[in-house]
């Protein structure tokens, strides 16, 4: 007796009850499929921006060090500032190999988007930050020709976005003057896409910020102790000390916590269908009652019968399994928008990251536990006696 075959045609006799059963199970795998996969995206993606930004430690001015860490990552329109003679004072250390000042400003503009929007500009110096960026390269054009001159570098997605090329002028939202477009940047993956660069000079003499910087960005000599140097930064006035992997640690471990959660609701949403898969089974047991008992009267033995019964509840799950799985494939884009329309601040970089041993995983996981749900109405099938069966109505 072919086990497999007539299980499988055991299921296609209540066609549209088998349809539905797999369609749940469908559904919750794609639910927990994707969220392992933004899970291990989201914090490779996080790695990645952090370690893109070119320095172990940034000064902001003393506030929140969330909002110093939304400033860095993304550029958070609530500014504070210190002033920019601490530059020399920390340049001078004799730990630290290199440091970039760095300007940021905010203008809305009533011209983006239907109801308007804030543009970021970034007042950098044209010799030190790009130092910092080793990977930046230019699509076309260069850095700035001096330190004050009225002049932009537009990431790759602001270019594209204000549809500007090498030699056009711009009039930048907050000013009166036009600036000319003297590089724009090849993609990066990264925040840096949408931004605008500007001399930290022009920045500070056209917004009126003389002497002020947002941002101090600190890259350390090789060996250096950096919790060690950090508490040193500490003793310097009105100043916030942030640490790229104490701002890693902090998201991850708020991604984690909310990791819990989220992986509860559809461990409880699989569960819900594994339940489904139960009862759509049992059903079946009770409808073929008469069946099982007249093909254990013509010598099926009892294993037989569980295996039968049992083949059934594997092809549902894992036939479901399959089906959540493409889902998660086909979907994974949908599933990107609407993450970062919930999360706009989301680090750059694909956010759900489906790898192959993923995958694997949560397949046998839920074949498993299909497999250890199916055990009740195996056994339930293979201990029907057959003269009873035979005689009942059922």
């Amino acid at each position: 007796m072919n086990l497999l075959s007539l299980a499988y045609k055991n299921l296609q006799r209540r066609k549209l009850r088998s349809a539905f059963t797999i369609a749940g199970i469908a559904l919750s795998a794609w639910v927990l499929v994707t969220l392992l996969g933004f899970n291990k995206g989201y914090e490779k993606s996080l790695n990645r921006d952090i370690d893109n930004m070119g320095f172990q430690i940034v000064l902001t001015a003393k506030g929140c060090p969330y909002e110093a860490a939304t400033l860095m990552l993304k550029g958070g329109t609530g500014l504070r500032y210190m002033p920019e003679k601490l530059v020399e004072e920390v340049a001078s250390a004799p730990e630290v190999a290199a440091t970039t000042p760095m300007l940021m400003h905010a203008e809305f503009d009533p011209y983006k988007g239907e109801n308007g929007g804030t543009v970021v500009y970034l007042g950098v110096d044209g010799e030190t930050y790009p130092q910092m960026k080793a990977y930046f390269e230019f699509a076309s054009g260069q850095w700035f020709s001096a330190p004050e001159a009225k002049e932009i570098v537009l990431g790759y997605e602001a270019a594209e976005l204000e549809q500007r090329e090498i030699g056009d002028m711009m009039l930048l939202p907050g000013s009166e003057e036009e600036f000319l477009v003297t590089g724009i940047l090849k993609r990066t993956g990264t925040q840096d896409d949408g931004m605008i660069f500007m001399p930290l000079r022009t920045v500070q003499n056209v917004f009126n910020k003389q002497n002020l910087l947002t941002m101090l960005g600190i890259r350390l000599k090789q060996g250096i102790d950096s919790s060690a140097f950090e508490e040193k930064l500490y003793q310097l006035p009105d100043v916030q000390v942030v640490s790229m992997a104490q701002v890693k640690n902090t998201i991850i471990s708020l991604v984690k916590s909310a990791r819990v959660i989220v992986l509860s609701i559809a461990a409880i949403a699989f569960l819900i269908a594994v339940f489904g898969v139960l009862n759509t089974v049992l059903m079946s047991v009770f409808e073929r009652y008469q069946e099982i008992g007249i093909l254990k009267s013509i010598g099926a033995l009892p294993k037989q019968i569980f295996a039968m019964i049992w083949i059934e509840t594997i092809l549902l799950c894992s036939g479901g399994c399959v089906a959540g799985i493409v889902f998660s494939y086909a979907f994974a884009g949908i599933s990107e928008k609407l993450i970062r329309f919930f999360l706009p601040f989301a680090p750059n970089g694909e956010l759900i990251f489906l790898s192959p041993d993923l995958i694997l995983s949560a397949f046998a996981a839920i074949t498993l536990t299909g497999m250890l749900g199916g055990i009740l109405p195996a056994l339930r099938a293979a201990h029907i006696r057959p003269l009873d069966a035979i005689r009942s109505e059922v």
